[in-house]
């Protein structure tokens, strides 16, 4: 019998990462499955034939924490990263030059910042003097943290002296009591309140927009850490719905794993006699959708950032005595909530980077599941920034998943080194640690906080030192392999999906990514050089850099 494949792809160097099979020349298609590799395929004829011309592909990228979302309303906006503004001085030149272009009254609209960079945050006063009357928001590259002017607390109905304070977060004031501009964690929900959500056809537009972004970087699947009206993350009501029209329109062209924000999940009514969902509303919950777009877990947010100083840690930041970080909310009321949907069959994933916080999560996980014991739960611990060598090992024990990003190390290393200092800094951002212990470690990047390329992140995850040279724990580097495995495997196992991705076998997905030189051959120094020549999704190439 004569097998018609959709797509046939021929002439690659397809590393597939199936140990039963780990190289492979041709790769066919058939209703975005893969059908079958070289020799399997004699005799086959294809709806299409693609020649890679002897380039080189592996499986392809899963970002376990990206937001993508995000990384597209952000294109929109000023580019506020050192590499662009070059100094404080260049940031207020960028707002005046924006300021020229808007119509009164206008928001002015920036993102990317970073002070460890640029010596200092903007501040309210000085952003008056350049932005012309126009309201300010300008988020810091962390998402933490951002700075308004006079104007924009206008807009939230503040005067500089009257700003209130807000739990789970800081108000920075100066001497006088007058806000500085800066509002971090949970304060920001001030400015959100008037901000968010953003105009639905504007929120598709960037979904769109950051799908095209991600695709360019060989990613094929992602994981959005935060979707629904959240005082940090998401944007609206309806995001899922706004994935789905993106989806529709042809916009979103990856694989899309959605975690509602802890804020989304409630008490939804009766579902049997006696006994009250909680959740979302008609009991959908972790693993409702398809292989193109379906929910995940749910996030919660403990505490904040290394480079923010807000990150809850057991020890004073470096050089800053009292401070030692703070939760977002009461601890109590984060172990209630942890607890309420793991009962709930939730897979959830709380965000922790200081060490307090994440012995506490880790605590609060393991009553979960003394109380409510559960199989295969995967909870995770989005960042697990700061880790003990004790907790690292109850992760293990637990089968608890964290997501580190390894481009942390390249972009943001030398702030998160200055926050903790030598000592600390040990266990920061671990990896090997992790993978030594036989956790099964995802691949990640938090973009747009910092950079969203998995190359660029694998790069940092072998090579351990910052983009301004310094060795970041250069013990708890990864072979290019295992770096590889961690945004391909790992990243389908933090989400339940590794028997559809992960690996190019047949009856898989087929998802790859093409590729400039072979990633597991060139030297660990090099992995960043290399380029993305296209991206396929399904057996459909959604991203063509020439080659094909």
């Amino acid at each position: 019998m004569v097998v018609r494949l959709d797509v046939l792809f021929t002439n690659g160097r397809f590393r597939t990462l199936d140990p039963a099979r780990p190289a492979a020349s041709r790769i066919g298609v058939i209703a975005g499955r893969i059908a079958g590799f070289d020799e399997e395929l004699d005799g086959s004829v294809a709806g299409s034939v693609i020649d890679l011309g002897g380039a080189p592909a592996v499986p392809g990228f899963n970002d376990a924490h990206h937001h993508l979302s995000m990384r597209g309303l952000r294109l929109s906006e000023l580019d506020l990263r050192d590499s662009v503004v070059g100094s404080l001085d260049g940031l207020y030149a960028a707002v005046a030059a924006r300021a020229a272009e808007l119509p009164a009254g206008a928001w002015i609209r920036g993102a990317g910042y970073d002070q460890n960079k640029l010596g200092a945050h903007p501040t309210r006063t000085a952003l008056d003097a350049v932005a012309g009357g126009h309201p300010v928001w300008l988020a810091h590259t962390s998402a933490h943290m951002g700075v308004v002017n006079t104007a924009a607390l206008a807009a939230m109905g503040f005067e500089p002296d009257s700003v209130p304070d807000v739990d789970g977060g800081t108000v920075v004031r100066d001497d006088q009591g007058h806000s500085t501009g800066l509002l971090t964690e949970q304060a920001q929900g001030l400015v959100f309140a008037v901000l968010r959500p953003a105009p639905y056809d504007d929120f598709v537009a960037a979904i769109g927009a950051g799908s095209a972004a991600a695709a360019a970087d060989g990613i094929t699947s992602f994981t959005e850490p935060g979707v629904g009206l959240g005082r940090v993350a998401g944007n609206g009501a309806a995001d899922v719905a706004a994935f789905q029209e993106a989806r529709r329109r042809g916009l979103l062209r990856l694989r899309a794993t959605l975690m509602p924000v802890s804020g989304a999940l409630h008490a939804a009514g009766a579902y049997e006699p006696g006994a009250d969902w909680f959740g979302l509303d008609l009991g959908l919950g972790t693993g409702f959708g398809d292989e193109w777009l379906r929910i995940g877990p749910v996030k919660v947010f403990s505490d904040g950032s290394l480079l923010g100083r807000t990150a809850a840690m057991w020890d004073d930041f470096s050089g800053e005595a009292g401070n030692r970080g703070f939760f977002q909310e009461p601890v109590e009321d984060l172990r209630a909530f942890i607890l309420r949907a793991h009962a709930y069959g939730w897979q959830i994933a709380t965000h922790a980077i200081g060490d307090r916080a994440v012995g506490f999560v880790l605590d609060t996980y393991e009553q979960a599941f003394a109380e409510m014991p559960r199989v295969d739960a995967r909870h995770r611990i989005e960042h697990a920034g700061v880790t003990s060598d004790a907790d690292v090992a109850r992760m293990a024990a637990l089968g608890v998943i964290p997501v580190p990003q390894g481009r942390f190390v390249g972009e943001i290393g030398d702030g998160m080194l200055a926050a903790l200092g030598p000592e600390r800094s040990r266990g920061c951002y671990r990896l090997r640690s992790f993978v030594d212990a036989g956790i099964v470690l995802p691949g990640s990047s938090d973009a747009p906080v910092v950079n969203g390329s998995p190359l660029a992140g694998i790069h940092d995850m072998v090579n351990r030192h910052t983009d301004s040279g310094a060795p970041f724990v250069v013990e708890e580097a990864l072979t290019a392999e295992q770096a590889l495995r961690a945004y391909t495997f790992g990243s389908a196992y933090a989400v339940h999906d590794e028997p559809l991705k992960g690996a190019l076998s047949r009856g898989k997905l087929a998802d790859f990514a093409v590729l400039s030189d072979d990633l597991l051959a060139v030297s660990p120094e090099r992995i960043r050089d290399l380029a993305v020549g296209a991206t396929v999704v399904g057996g459909e190439v959604v991203h063509d850099a020439g080659v094909l």
